[in-house]
C-alpha cells in the first residue's frame, strides 16, 4: 500500500469525539539492519565467531518503525521527522515511502544507524554509528500541513532532537487535548507536552524519568511503576501514563484510585525471544484506538495484545525479513496458527526438536496435563494438535464437544507444557501432520496395541511415534457419563 494508493482515512479522536485526519507519527528515525548468518566456526586469529552466508536486512527503526507498523494496518499515516541527506538516509525514504508519507526536515550529522550482527537467531555484536540530530530551524511547509491536519498524534522520542525542535513543540502543544497524543518517551528526550493523553514509557524508562524528576521510587511488585507513573502524569500534566512490564504486560494509571493491569499473553518457553521494535507496537496500536475513539483500558489493552503478537511473530527482526521477501511490513494476525508456526520454525532453527500429540481435550482433566508434562520433556517445543467442534462431533455425536474449540484453545495455551495449538477439521490429524512434520508424535498409553491412522504419514516425515503412561479411569466420555447417572 502506498499513501497515496487507496489509504484508509483515520478517525482521530480526542476524548470529546472524533475528527478526520491521519495518524501522524513525529520523531526520530533511524536505520537499522540486521546482518544474518551462520556461525559453525571461530576466527583463527581471535576468538570470535565466523558469520558466514551472511544475509543483510535493513529496515527503518525508531519512529520509522512505528509508522511503519501503523502502516500495515491500512491506515493512512504520515510520519514527521529529520533525515540527512547522506546514502542511509536515502535508503530509509526508499524503505518508508512506498508504504507512507515522509514529512521531512533536515537533519544535522549522518543518518543514526544501528547495525546488530545475528548468527542462528542470536545476536553476536551491534554496531552503531552516525550522530544525526535534529536542531532548530525551518521545517518546511509539508512537516506543518501534516501536523495541522492529524487526527491522532504518536511521538516517538529517540533522543535525537526532533521532539525538542521550537516549530515541531509549539505545534504539538496546538494539538494537544484536540486530538489524541499519545508519547513513547526516551531519557535523553524532551519531556512531553502538556495535554498528552497518554505517556508509555517501560520501567527503566519510568524509573529514570522519575528520578530526573526528584522521585526516588523503590520497592517490590506493581507498586513501584504505579507511584512513578503518577508522579510523571502530574508533573507534566498528562491525562495518563501505561508502564510497559515485557511479559507482565502495562500498568495503566489514569488518575482513578486504581491502576489497570493489562496482561500480556504467555511468551513461548524457547528460547529468549527477540522483544526490538516491542514498544512502538505497543505505542502504535494504543494509538490507532484513541484515534478510533476508543477509551485508554481498551488503547493499553490492545496495546498489550498488539506487541505480545508481534514478539511472537518474531519482532523487528521479522520486519525486515518481510521487507526483504515482499517489499510489505505487514505482520501475519496474532492468531493460534501463525504463533504455532513460529514455534516450529524458531525450533527447528536452532536444531531443537518439535513434538507434538493431539486429540479433542474437551474437559481437560490430570490425565492431558500428565501427558503434556511428559511430552514436554522430550523436545524443545509441543504442538497441540485440537479436533474442530466439526470433527468432534463427528467423531463423538451431537452431544460433543462440551467446550467450544475456542475455548478448548484457549485453556490449552494457558498451560506452561503447551507452547502452541493447532486446529484441524479432518477426522484424523494426518493432513496436519504431513505439513507439520513432527521430530515426535506422542500418545497415550492406551493407544498400544491399536492401529494409528496417522502413524505412516508421521515416520514418512522422518519422525517417531512415543506412547506414554496414561492415568487410569481419567477421560472426557466417563467423567461425563458419571455426571449424567
Amino acid at each position: 500500500m502506498t499513501a497515496g494508493e487507496g489509504a484508509r482515512r483515520v478517525r482521530g479522536a480526542a476524548p470529546g469525539g472524533r475528527s478526520d485526519g491521519p495518524l501522524v507519527v513525529v520523531g526520530d528515525v533511524l536505520l537499522d539492519i540486521d546482518i544474518v548468518g551462520a556461525a559453525s566456526r571461530l576466527c583463527p586469529d581471535a576468538p570470535v565467531p565466523v558469520i558466514d552466508h551472511a544475509d543483510e536486512r535493513p529496515r527503518p527503526g525508531g519512529a520509522g518503525l512505528a509508522a511503519l507498523l501503523a502502516a500495515a494496518e491500512g491506515r493512512e499515516v504520515v510520519l514527521v521527522t529529520a533525515l540527512a541527506d547522506d546514502e542511509p538516509g536515502h535508503r530509509l525514504r526508499a524503505l518508508l515511502e512506498p508504504h507512507l508519507e515522509v514529512a521531512a526536515f533536515h537533519l544535522h550529522g549522518g543518518t543514526p544507524c544501528k547495525l546488530r550482527i545475528q548468527a542462528e537467531g542470536r545476536s553476536v555484536a551491534r554496531l552503531d554509528v552516525g550522530d544525526g540530530r535534529a536542531q532548530d530551524g525551518p521545517i518546511g511547509p509539508s512537516v506543518t500541513a501534516a501536523l495541522s491536519r492529524a487526527g491522532a498524534v504518536l511521538v516517538s522520542d529517540y533522543g535525537r532532537g526532533v521532539t525538542g525542535h521550537a516549530a515541531i513543540r509549539s505545534l504539538l502543544e496546538g494539538l494537544a487535548g484536540r486530538v489524541p497524543v499519545v508519547w513513547d518517551p526516551h531519557p535523553r528526550g524532551e519531556p512531553p507536552v502538556h495535554g498528552t493523553r497518554l505517556m508509555t514509557p517501560n520501567e527503566d524508562e519510568a524509573a529514570r524519568l522519575a528520578a530526573a524528576h526528584g522521585a526516588e521510587i523503590t520497592g517490590t511488585g506493581l507498586a513501584p511503576s504505579t507511584r512513578r507513573a503518577r508522579h510523571l502524569a502530574e508533573a507534566w500534566g498528562l491525562e495518563a501514563v501505561a508502564v510497559t512490564l515485557g511479559s507482565d504486560g502495562a500498568l495503566l494509571c489514569d488518575g482513578t484510585c486504581t491502576p489497570y493491569l493489562a496482561p500480556a499473553e504467555s511468551v513461548p518457553p524457547y528460547g529468549t525471544p527477540d522483544c526490538c521494535g516491542a514498544g512502538d507496537s505497543f505505542a502504535a496500536r494504543a494509538t490507532e484506538v484513541l484515534a478510533d475513539g476508543g477509551g485508554l483500558a481498551e488503547a493499553v489493552g490492545e496495546g498489550v495484545r498488539r506487541a505480545s503478537a508481534f514478539v511472537h511473530g518474531g519482532a523487528a527482526g521479522a520486519v525486515a525479513s518481510r521487507l526483504a521477501d515482499t517489499g510489505s511490513p505487514e505482520m501475519r494476525p496474532p492468531s493460534e496458527v501463525a504463533d504455532a508456526w513460529d514455534v516450529v520454525e524458531r525450533t527447528r532453527r536452532t536444531g531443537g526438536t518439535v513434538v507434538a500429540t493431539g486429540g479433542c481435550f474437551d474437559l481437560l482433566h490430570a490425565g492431558h496435563v500428565a501427558l503434556f508434562q511428559q511430552a514436554r520433556r522430550l523436545g524443545d517445543c509441543l504442538i497441540v494438535c485440537v479436533n474442530s467442534d466439526r470433527s468432534v462431533r463427528r467423531r463423538k455425536g451431537p452431544g460433543r464437544p462440551v467446550t467450544p474449540a475456542e475455548d478448548r484453545v484457549r485453556v490449552l495455551r494457558a498451560l506452561t507444557d503447551v507452547d502452541a495449538t493447532l486446529v484441524f477439521d479432518e477426522d484424523t490429524p494426518e493432513p496436519l501432520l504431513d505439513r507439520l512434520r513432527p521430530d515426535i508424535w506422542v500418545k497415550g498409553a492406551d493407544y498400544s496395541g491399536a492401529a494409528l491412522p496417522e502413524a505412516g504419514t508421521v515416520r514418512a516425515n522422518g519422525g517417531e511415534i512415543v506412547l506414554l503412561p496414561f492415568m487410569e479411569g481419567r477421560s472426557t466420555t466417563r467423567m461425563l457419563k458419571e455426571e449424567s447417572s
